[in-house]
């Protein structure tokens, strides 16, 4: 892989570009007048990430669709939030103001973003995302994004990023350390249906969910574990999680109460 910048690039992006071509151990490359397409064909490479003055984009392959942070749907929730409605997640999870709350797969950080507005600025939320990659962009995307509402784009500075396997995150963390513990393993179908991002599928962990991590999540929350799948996946059953269906969906929520598994 390859980092690059946009044509003209201040000062400031070339530093950040530069920075992380060192947090990634990949090249930078000066971008001068050169295409894309030409870099990706003198550096014999065909992953670019692409840093400009407003965002990061990954590009793979020949593809001129990259791919960026954006909330999507979670900015539609977030704003329901805003208007007093209810959030599924949030309602199976038990979420409250001042919550701390672990995602285990964090992806694109969409749930992350609903959870780290209900916790509110007293809560916490830590977005675990295993391939390198793909937290560079969702960390610097959530810096800079600007969704045009003050308190959602606090809400996204908030969420702390973390590039590492969730079962090590977990193993280091205390007995009963956070209320939530959240996976989100699967690969769900609204990223296969967009064109727009595609290229995450070259990007992401698909490992089935461990009975391991599942453990070590029930020692370190205080509260709920939930795992979001297909609606009729054996997972649930596989790994215990009780299994909420949401209506008019193709996707459910299973849920382990903390406190009962402890009684």
């Amino acid at each position: 892989m390859i980092v690059t910048t946009a044509d003209r690039p201040s000062e400031a992006t070339v530093a950040k570009a530069r920075r992380i071509a060192g947090e990634l151990s990949v090249p930078y490359k000066t971008r001068g007048r050169m295409t894309l397409r030409q870099i990706g064909a003198e550096m014999a490479e065909i992953r670019l990430f692409v840093v400009t003055d407003r965002e990061v984009r990954y590009y793979e392959g020949q593809t001129d669709t990259p791919l960026f942070f954006h909330p999507s749907m979670a900015f539609v929730r977030v704003k329901r939030l805003r208007r007093g409605e209810t959030d599924p997640l949030i309602m199976v999870s038990s979420c409250e103001e001042g919550d701390t709350i672990v995602d285990c797969t964090a992806g694109l950080a969409s749930d992350s973003l609903v959870f780290a507005y209900a916790a509110g600025t007293s809560g916490q939320v830590t977005a675990i995302e295993s391939e390198r990659v793909l937290c560079a962009l969702v960390r610097e995307g959530l810096a800079v994004y600007e969704s045009g509402l003050a308190d959602v784009d606090a809400a996204m500075r908030r969420i702390q990023m973390v590039s590492m396997n969730h079962l090590d995150y977990l193993r280091q963390l205390p007995d009963q350390s956070v209320d939530v513990v959240y996976f989100d393993p699967m690969f769900r179908q609204p990223i296969h249906e967009s064109s727009s991002i595609q290229p995450l599928r070259q990007l992401v962990n698909d490992s089935a969910l461990s009975p391991e991590a599942v453990a070590e999540a029930l020692r370190v929350a205080r509260k709920t574990v939930v795992l979001k799948e297909h609606r009729h996946s054996e997972e649930f059953a596989r790994l215990g999680f009780e299994r909420r269906h949401l209506h008019s969906s193709k996707i459910a929520y299973g849920v382990i109460e903390v406190a009962r598994t402890r009684e």
